[in-house]
């Protein structure tokens, strides 16, 4: 039901680190690229919310997630599934990131680029 809420903190997380870390930082590949993993977490928790909110799941008014006005044990279901699915997703989605990197530094390196030499 809040499974899209892992991701997007993840992304939140992410895009804050993007911006304070310092320029010294940002000659390393997957510092750099930082915003397509932002761009990856949140597009994904974006389109996940559309789903939620067309199977009822968010509603406009409050307390939005209706798993906290069908009792407890909906709010467990709901908190399980965060832990599972949402963690999962976000781990699959920076790996899917990390693969990414990969193959653009190996781009990179083919050219003969700076980007992904150092």
């Amino acid at each position: 039901m809040a499974c899209f809420t892992v991701p997007l903190a993840t992304a939140v997380a992410v895009s804050a680190a993007g911006k304070t870390l310092p320029e010294k930082a940002k000659r390393n590949p997957f510092v750099a690229r930082l915003g397509w993993l932002a761009g990856m977490l949140s597009g994904g928790s974006f389109l996940l919310a559309v789903e939620h909110v067309w199977h009822g799941e968010i509603v406009p008014h409050p307390p939005f997630l209706s798993a906290f006005s069908q009792g407890p044990e909906a709010v467990e279901g709901m908190l399980r599934e965060m832990a599972t699915r949402g963690t999962a997703m976000a781990v699959l989605s920076v790996a899917v990131w990390v693969a990414m990197v990969a193959v653009s530094c190996a781009m990179d390196k083919k050219k003969e680029s700076a980007p992904c030499a150092s």
